[in-house]
This record gives C-alpha cells, sequence and structure tokens, in this order.
C-alpha cells in the first residue's frame, strides 16, 4: 500500500520555524531556574553523559522526563484534534470541547484509585474516552456535525465526567485526593520515564496509521459526496480517525491528566500560519507540542505563588481562545 502526504513549501517552512521554537523551549526547561545547567553544560551532557549528579538529576530525574512527556503529550494532542477538525469539519470539534478529555480523565483516575494493580490506566482513560464520545454522539442527535449541539453535549458530558472525578477524589484517602487534584487539572510535575515510553508508545503506533489515512483526511474536508466520489470512504474515513483521536487523547490523559484546549487551538493556529486548505497533520502536532512546552515553562517560572500545574495555564488561554470560536461561529450563524 502507498501512503502519499501532501507536502507544501509553505508547510514545510513553517515546521521547520515551529520546530526551531520548540528546540529553543526546550533548551529553556533545561537551562532556566535555580537547577537550570548552562547551555554549555547541557551540549557537553547531551554529548558525553552527566559530568556531575546534578546534571544527572536534572536530566535524568527532574526536567528530562518531564520534557520529553510534554513534548509527547502536545504532540498527541495537537494530532487528535487535527483529526477530529478534519472529518467534521467543525473547528470546535475538539476531545476537550466534546467532554473526551474529561471523560478519559474519569476513567484513569477510576482505574488508579479505585482498581490498582488491576485496571491500567491508559486503558481507563481510553474506557473513560469511549464512553464520553458515545454520549456525545447520542445527546447531539446529529453525530459530530452541528457546533451548538456539539457543544452543549459536550459542556454536559465533561459536567457528568468532572461530578465522578470528584467523588473519586471524595472516596479515597487526603493524601492520594491531592495527588488526583493535580492530575485531573492537568499536570507534568514528577514525570518519569515510564509516563514518556507511554505516550511515544502510542504515538508511534498511531502516527503510522493516520499517515495511511493522511490522504482521505484531506478529501473528507471537501464534503461527503465529493470525498465519496474520490474513493474517499467518508464514514469509515470519520470512524477511523475518531478513533485514532480517542487513542491518542486517551493516552495524553494517562500521562499528564486531561489538559485543557491545546486540542482544539493546535490544529487552528496551524491553519492560520499556512493559510492553506487540509489538515496539517504533522503541524498541528508540531504546534501542539510547543504550546504544552511553553505553557509548562510557564507553570515552572511565572511568579505566581502555589506551583499551578500546567493544565490551567492551558485553560486560561484556550478559554479565551473558544470565547473567540464561538462568537466568529455565531457570527457566521453556525450555532
Amino acid at each position: 500500500m502507498r501512503v502519499a502526504i501532501p507536502v507544501s513549501r509553505t508547510s514545510v517552512v513553517v515546521a521547520a520555524a515551529v520546530l526551531g521554537l520548540l528546540a529553543v523551549a526546550a533548551v529553556a526547561t533545561l537551562c532556566l531556574g535555580r537547577l537550570g545547567l548552562a547551555p554549555a553544560d547541557l551540549l557537553a551532557a547531551l554529548a558525553r553523559g552527566p559530568a556531575d549528579a546534578k546534571q544527572a538529576f536534572v536530566l535524568e530525574r527532574l526536567r528530562g522526563p518531564r520534557l520529553v512527556v510534554a513534548v509527547g503529550t502536545g504532540a498527541a494532542l495537537g494530532l487528535a484534534g487535527a483529526l477530529f477538525q478534519a472529518v467534521t469539519r467543525n473547528p470546535l470539534a475538539s476531545p476537550d470541547v466534546i467532554g473526551l478529555n474529561s471523560g478519559a480523565g474519569a476513567g484513569a483516575a477510576f482505574a488508579v484509585l479505585m482498581l490498582p494493580g488491576v485496571l491500567p490506566a491508559p486503558l481507563g482513560a481510553l474506557a473513560g474516552a469511549v464512553a464520553a464520545m458515545a454520549l456525545v454522539y447520542v445527546a447531539t442527535g446529529s453525530g459530530f456535525r452541528n457546533p451548538g449541539r456539539l457543544v452543549v453535549a459536550g459542556i454536559g458530558v465533561h459536567a457528568i465526567s468532572s461530578a465522578f472525578t470528584q467523588y473519586v477524589v471524595y472516596a479515597v484517602e487526603r493524601d492520594r485526593a491531592a495527588a488526583l487534584t493535580a492530575y485531573v487539572n492537568g499536570s507534568l510535575s514528577a514525570r518519569s520515564w515510564e509516563h514518556a515510553a507511554t505516550i511515544w508508545a502510542v504515538l508511534l503506533a498511531v502516527v503510522p496509521l493516520v499517515a495511511l489515512l493522511s490522504r482521505r483526511l484531506t478529501a473528507a474536508e471537501l464534503g461527503d459526496e465529493l470525498a465519496a466520489s474520490l474513493g474517499a470512504r467518508p464514514q469509515g474515513t470519520r470512524v477511523a480517525a475518531v478513533g485514532l483521536s480517542i487513542v491518542l487523547s486517551a493516552g495524553a490523559v494517562a500521562v499528564a491528566g486531561p489538559v485543557a484546549f491545546i486540542a482544539l487551538t493546535a490544529p487552528q493556529i496551524a491553519r492560520r500560519m499556512t493559510r492553506l486548505p487540509g489538515p496539517h497533520l504533522t503541524l498541528a502536532a508540531l504546534v501542539g507540542a510547543l504550546l504544552l512546552v511553553l505553557a509548562d515553562l510557564a507553570a515552572q517560572h511565572a511568579p505566581i505563588p502555589g506551583n499551578l500545574p500546567v493544565g490551567i495555564y492551558t485553560l486560561a488561554v484556550g478559554g479565551l481562545y473558544l470565547g473567540y470560536l464561538l462568537t466568529r461561529e455565531w457570527k457566521k450563524g453556525s450555532l
């Protein structure tokens, strides 16, 4: 089977620029702050291995795993949002807006705290995401096509999932509940190489399937009738894209909690940076990674007391962007 991924010069240039910004943000993550490494020491440690205990601690336990998890999680969320928006042709369709992330978070919380050692967190997140998607699909009465119904149903599913998660928090011991509270807001604190391996394993499994689907996704954006005339099988494409998006979202939630609005904003930013048609899957993944790494930089170094989790920062920025999208869709008469 041949895999064809449409590429334009503009997309390549923009992707290279975003990749460069991501590299700068990654270096800043490892170098800033009291425990940060000097740039020269960082280069030496990456080339020859850590020279002392501090370098080993920062790279292998403190910030190295956190950075790798942030990049992988942001990429997974950006790609999940791009898949959803491509097959629904709806800028409001993303895993966080329609309640999938909160459903995955509820499933993961239940697996970790109520069934420890019985159900792994990634499988619990996947089960919660599937349940949330089914509820939204049934509640809208029209699938994922109507933006207004999608948002309303998503708000309802998010409320149900959040209530369930709060029940789990209430039911467990206080010390475990405190850790869960940070998790349900989206957190990259105390990430390990195990978390990094989980999210990158999900990406390695899903990305080849997305590549196989990419041509049909481009056709799906033209509408069901035209896509069918081009042999894109729109219904099958939609089911496959939504399924892959659920797996990506579940993997992201399993390692970092329900980080809000990366999946909504990254694909939209990718489109506006290129001003070209198409889902821009690779660029959406890169933008998602950049946004989450930048948000984590703010979480670590912003002069705000309390060490707020990264999800609070993405929620603040993404909430404003969601308001802008709702206003635009209302003016267009789509709501």
